[in-house]
């Protein structure tokens, strides 16, 4: 059963991410955006233990400048694996300093 206003495919889940066994984000399903297929977590979710400031920024023509984290997890690093945006456009401010996984990264429900 959907409630109301739960984000759609993560309703009445856990949607988590994980990569080399640690868990890096973790959020109820109505603490989280999902935008253009991507769970975004938002920043009280993350574990930022795991995540390494990366140099790498992209820009989005609606969403704005994207920065990067390493994820390292034993000393194992996937580069450029996390995304945020610190101050993104208008139409994206919902999802102003949630975090974003690619490369790898397991996203999905308990």
């Amino acid at each position: 059963m959907r409630r109301e206003g739960a984000s759609l495919r993560y309703a009445a889940r856990m949607p988590r991410a994980l990569w080399n066994g640690a868990t890096l984000a973790q959020a109820d399903a109505d603490a989280v955006q999902i935008v253009e297929g991507n769970v975004y977590f938002p920043p009280e979710a993350v574990d930022h233990t795991y995540l390494r400031e990366s140099r790498t920024q992209t820009v989005c023509p609606w969403k704005g400048t994207a920065s990067y984290y390493d994820v390292v997890v034993d000393r194992e690093v996937n580069r450029d694996a996390a995304w945020y945006y610190a101050a993104p456009k208008p139409k994206a401010a919902h999802i102003a300093g949630h975090v974003a996984f690619w490369k790898g990264v397991i996203v999905g429900n308990d």
